[in-house]
């Protein structure tokens, strides 16, 4: 397989497991098969979304990446201000930490530590339902550049370290998947290269035997939406199977199934997501107009990512 394969199936997998999993975001665990008990998804909509209509975890994406590219490389206080027009526009669904980050008022770099310093919490999954347009972009630049670059984009909204530490760990991941080598296999040399603070915490929750079962908090927060991506991506045999293994979780199904579709996508490459999905994605991006990307856009978006 190609690595652009791998590259374009990391960004459109991703978006095609957030569209198919909005529709049952806070449902009860196993209503996808039950839908489906034939195993042939489809998007079907419903809660607000349209079939195929991707949420705030693409859209996110897609300002990360075009940030990115027009300004040739990571600018944190431009992508934050993209957030914060995106945001401005009300779209139909935004995170509450990453919300209140964006529209407190603060600045760029205070933002978030200020958040986190009030509440006490901020170890969300709404950097790690982001990544895979920066994920592919700094993969060629190694582990080190990659697993920086991640802290740096999630501490755009995230002041808690842990979710610095989460994303890192799912870029290193994908980088490996893009090389063609098996993430699951590469989890203990990215957890290596992570705070040690943090460590153990992310070690307990991507270990071979962990189940999401065991997850002590709701999948909404960073360790049980990483464990449960990876749980499902190592469980199952296929970009398809591996999908609906992640959204009959239940909870937080679009980012669940967005970075589980992210890590899926890189291993098995976009030839592998059924065309019945890829031809009703699409992505409006509120605060930019009319603008609504589909799977040639995003494909495309990958491809100048890594240019």
């Amino acid at each position: 397989m190609q690595r652009r394969e791998r590259v374009i199936g990391t960004v459109v997998g991703s978006a095609v497991g957030d569209a198919l999993g909005a529709p049952f975001e806070f449902r009860e665990p196993g209503v996808y098969g039950l839908q489906f008990p034939d195993g042939v998804g489809e998007m079907c909509g419903g809660g607000g979304w349209d079939p195929g209509e991707a949420t705030d975890d693409t859209q996110m994406a897609v300002l990360v990446g075009e940030s990115l590219l027009e300004l040739g490389g990571l600018d944190p206080a431009d992508m934050f201000r993209r957030f914060q027009r995106w945001a401005a526009a009300e779209p139909k669904d935004i995170g509450l930490q990453t919300e209140d980050v964006l529209t407190n008022g603060e600045p760029w770099d205070l933002a978030a530590p200020l958040h986190f310093q009030i509440t006490g919490r901020a170890a969300g999954n709404g950097a790690l339902m982001r990544a895979s347009t920066a994920s592919v972009h700094y993969a060629c630049a190694g582990r080190e550049a990659t697993m920086a670059a991640a802290r740096r984009i999630t501490a755009l909204t995230h002041g808690d370290g842990a979710a610095w530490e989460g994303t890192a760990i799912l870029h290193d991941l994908v980088r490996v998947a893009l090389d063609g080598e098996d993430p699951v296999a590469a989890v203990p040399a990215a957890l290596a290269h992570t705070a040690p603070a943090h460590r153990t915490r992310w070690a307990t929750v991507l270990a071979p035997d962990w189940h999401p079962d065991a997850a002590t908090e709701f999948n909404g927060a960073a360790w049980p939406c990483l464990g449960s991506a990876l749980w499902a991506l190592r469980t199952t045999a296929s970009y398809e199977e591996s999908l609906a293994a992640a959204i009959d979780l239940g909870g937080d199904t679009d980012t669940v199934a967005a970075v589980t579709g992210m890590l899926a996508g890189a291993v098995y490459g976009v030839g592998a997501i059924p065309t019945r999905w890829l031809e009703r994605l699409h992505v409006p991006l509120p605060g930019y107009g009319d603008r609504v990307l589909r799977t040639a856009e995003l494909a495309r978006l990958a491809e100048c990512l890594t240019e």
